[in-house]
């Protein structure tokens, strides 16, 4: 950690000591509640100090850190909850009565009220922490300082999904030194990150993206701005207000920003910014190109997997050069092409990507599934579905999505837990969920309904049943209905018929 690190949230200001000093009474308080190296604790805060305090006090404890989701109704909480093998769980207040009937019983919960700048952030009423309930900071404070040696962290525990729908744990395994050294060298690289910088966390820290970048920014930077949420306008006020130099961002938030009215833009300096890494999902070239335009030459992109780490880096300068690419792998790291049968293809040709990340990321497995990571593995390489080609000079290109998975704002949704939502109402017969264009979120959430004879179930009501029960981001913003779906024999649905049209008009494929 940066001896001269300052913290800001709101109008809350923090020394990098202090967090410290917080961080090891926290890890003691865990260690009493009979952590140990290998165990997960579940954590679900919006972006707050307490977070970062999270991440230094388990990472020397060797727990992995779950990160849940907040916008996760309690049916999809409880699952990471019981999947995950929590020991203990770390909530805000405001999340609290939505989601108590998810704990399972006896689980040690942790309620840190939810501060004033984030409830102005949603527009939320103060919300108590529950009587009995544990408040995280008297409890944290009650206990002295952690004196056992730190243990090497296995970082954050995230949840992505397969064709399943239900989400799947990729936990890191403890690794070797090599690993440990390689996976937070990329990570910097990544960035362009260096000592002093300064940075803000904007993205939820639930995401892989956040999350990776606030790690990065714990040990190296100088002064981290946590927003509460997104804006854009807020945003350029904190480069100017804090003369951000770094900052790590997905494409819809280069989109927003690009949105603002040109006198709004123009009205701050943004000179500061020295590296801005956008990762997630796909950017389009023109909002690129716009942001290249207006912030200079500092706009990078990285490519990776929840599963592999970062994989491509590629700079502005790069890009403008050669228009789509993803970069060339970091060293160490090795992408294969292969065909449907295994075999790999030659420059130039698309096949499914395959990876492997050597000593650039520690090893991972799925927790409770390691059947599902060998299914995704060839020779050492793994794959998440994603399908592309790599040129003569070692350049990656993407060109599509061999699984089902849609990207939205950089979060990855999974349709078949949506269908099952949606098949369980009465009012429908059948349906599909795909991804389809969308100018601000990179991919919208579509739904092909089929209605239940005697229904007249509307688009408006597909999408109520929906939000009842999901993630309003799982919400379909796109339904249309059909006289039957386009299935082969065995009842898969063609997709591809679903998805054509709409990625026909909008002239690309990803």
């Amino acid at each position: 950690m940066n001896p001269n690190l300052t913290l800001h949230c709101g109008n809350r200001q923090l020394d990098g000591a202090t967090l410290q000093a917080r961080a090891d009474r926290a890890a003691s308080g865990l260690q009493s509640l009979g952590l140990a190296p290998g165990d997960t604790v579940a954590v679900m805060l919006r972006n707050d100090l307490p977070y970062l305090e999270l991440m230094l006090a388990l990472g020397r404890l060797g727990v992995h850190l779950v990160a849940v989701n907040w916008h996760f109704q309690a049916e999809e909480a409880a699952f990471v909850f019981r999947d995950s093998g929590a020991r203990a769980l770390v909530i805000h207040a405001d999340l609290w009565p939505r989601l108590a009937e998810a704990v399972p019983p006896g689980l040690p919960v942790l309620v840190v009220p939810t501060p004033q700048d984030v409830l102005d952030a949603y527009g939320l009423a103060p919300t108590p922490v529950p009587a009995g309930a544990l408040d995280w900071a008297a409890w944290r404070d009650r206990f002295p300082a952690c004196t056992s040696d730190p243990v090497p962290s296995v970082g954050s525990m995230l949840y992505t999904s397969g064709t399943t729908g239900r989400p799947k744990a990729v936990m890191r395994l403890p690794g070797t030194p090599q690993q440990h050294a390689g996976s937070k060298r990329v990570r910097a690289m990544a960035s362009q990150a260096r000592e002093g910088m300064r940075t803000a966390v904007v993205g939820p820290l639930y995401h892989a993206g956040p999350n990776a970048a606030a790690r990065v920014a714990l040990d190296m930077a100088e002064r981290i701005v946590v927003l509460p949420r997104f804006d854009a306008e807020q945003l350029l006020k904190t480069i100017e207000t804090h003369r951000i130099t770094h900052l790590s961002l997905v494409p819809v938030m280069l989109v927003r920003l690009l949105k603002l009215p040109a006198e709004v833009r123009a009205r701050y300096d943004v000179s500061s910014l020295e590296n801005v890494t956008h990762g997630g999902s796909p950017c389009a070239p023109e909002v690129r190109r716009a942001m290249i335009d207006w912030w200079g030459p500092i706009i990078s992109e990285t490519y990776g997997s929840t599963e592999t780490g970062l994989v491509t880096f590629v700079t502005a300068q790069e890009w403008l050069a050669r228009p789509g690419t993803a970069g060339r792998p970091f060293p160490g790291m090795s992408i294969r092409i292969l065909d449907a049968e295994g075999r790999p293809l030659p420059a130039g040709e698309v096949g499914e990507i395959y990876v492997d990340p050597g000593d650039n990321a520690l090893p991972f497995t799925y927790r409770n599934n390691e059947a599902s990571r060998r299914a995704i593995e060839r020779d050492g390489h793994v794959t998440n579905g994603d399908v592309g080609y790599i040129d003569a000079e070692g350049y990656l290109y993407v060109t599509d999505r061999k699984r089902d998975m849609i990207i939205s704002g950089g979060v990855n949704i999974y349709p078949a837990e949506i269908e099952h939502t949606l098949v369980a109402s009465p009012e429908i017969a059948d349906c599909a969920v795909f991804g389809i264009p969308d100018a601000e979120f990179g991919e919208a959430v579509a739904a092909a309904i089929v209605r239940a004879p005697g229904s007249r179930i509307t688009d408006a009501q597909v999408r109520d049943w929906v939000r009842q029960r999901l993630a309003g981001y799982k919400v379909p913003r796109h339904v249309e209905f059909h006289e039957a779906l386009p299935r082969e024999g065995m009842g898969k649905v063609f997709k591809n018929q679903l998805r054509a049209p709409h990625w026909e008009r909008a002239g690309r494929r990803i």
